[in-house]
Formats: C-alpha cells, sequence, structure tokens
C-alpha cells in the first residue's frame, strides 16, 4: 500500500495529499514555534513579566502616595484645627487681660478722684480755719477798737486782744 497520498473529503472532489509535504510542513512549524518560543516568545514574556511588575509597583506606589496625601491631609486638618484652638484660646486671654486692665484703670482712676476729693475738702477745711483766723482777729480789732472808744480809755493792745481772744474762745466752747 502506497501512503504517499491521502484521500481527503471522500464523496467530493478527491484530492490527494502529500504526507511528506505535511510532515515536513508540520517539523518546519515544530520548529518555528521553538525558535519563536525562544527567541520571540521568550523575550516578548519577559518584556511583558516586566512591564506587569512595573506596573503593580506604580500601583503599590500610587496607592503609597495617595495614603501619605491622606495622612499628611489629616495632619494638616489637625494641625489647623489646633492653630484655631491656641487662637482663640489667645484672643481669649487677650479679652480676659483687657478686661483686667480696664478694671484697674477705672479702679485707679476712682482711687484718684477720692484721693483729689479728699486733698480738696482738706484745702476748703485749711482755707476755712484761715478765714476763720482772720475773722477772729478782724472781731478782736474791732471789738478793741469798739471797747476802747465805749471806755474811753485806751487798754494796751496786747491785754485787750488777750482779753477778746479769751472771750471768743469761750463763746466758741459754748455751742
Amino acid at each position: 500500500m502506497n501512503f504517499d497520498y491521502l484521500v481527503l473529503g471522500a464523496g467530493l472532489n478527491s484530492e490527494f495529499v502529500n504526507l511528506g509535504d505535511v510532515l515536513a510542513t508540520l517539523v518546519i512549524f515544530i520548529i518555528l514555534m521553538l525558535l519563536l518560543k525562544k527567541f520571540a516568545w521568550g523575550p516578548l514574556m519577559g518584556i511583558m513579566q516586566q512591564r506587569e511588575e512595573l506596573v503593580a509597583s506604580e500601583i503599590d506606589a500610587a496607592e503609597t502616595a495617595r495614603k501619605e496625601a491622606a495622612q499628611a491631609l489629616e495632619e494638616q486638618k489637625a494641625l489647623l484645627k489646633e492653630a484655631r484652638t491656641e487662637a482663640q484660646l489667645i484672643i481669649e486671654s487677650a479679652k480676659k487681660q483687657a478686661e483686667v486692665q480696664r478694671n484697674e484703670i477705672v479702679e485707679a482712676a476712682r482711687e484718684e478722684a477720692t484721693r483729689l476729693k479728699e486733698s480738696a475738702i482738706r484745702e476748703i477745711e485749711t482755707e476755712k480755719e484761715k478765714a476763720i483766723a482772720a475773722l477772729r482777729d478782724e472781731v478782736v480789732s474791732l471789738s478793741v477798737l469798739a471797747a476802747s472808744k465805749v471806755l474811753e480809755k485806751e487798754i494796751s493792745e496786747e491785754d485787750n486782744s488777750a482779753l477778746i481772744k479769751e472771750t471768743i474762745a469761750k463763746a466758741g466752747e459754748a455751742k
């Protein structure tokens, strides 16, 4: 039997296929596949593997960067909140200090007004005493003059002045 030719398509146009051609094509195809695997497919798969690793590392880096950015954002929010709280405390402290200073100024003004009032009262008392003393001296002089005219005799002014002062002092004590 000769197997050089095979019959294909048993009821249709019969064509013969050469088995040697098929085997040669199959061997060439297998060699070509092996060569492609060694020289094309292997490097291509290596490049694809490197690309896959690069993409995976970039995804990891992006995820790490996203987490770091989120953490930095939270830290910034916390710092901002802390700064706002601190600013509020500073404002409250300044308000309290201003209130204390205002109270101190008001108290100092009241004390100064009281001191000025007391000083004015003392001055008035002093001036009043001076005016009363001057008035007494004037009354003494007038009394001496009147007494000397009534008696028509002259008493020494010192004796008369002492007598009038004694009388005025007694009159002042009687009140």
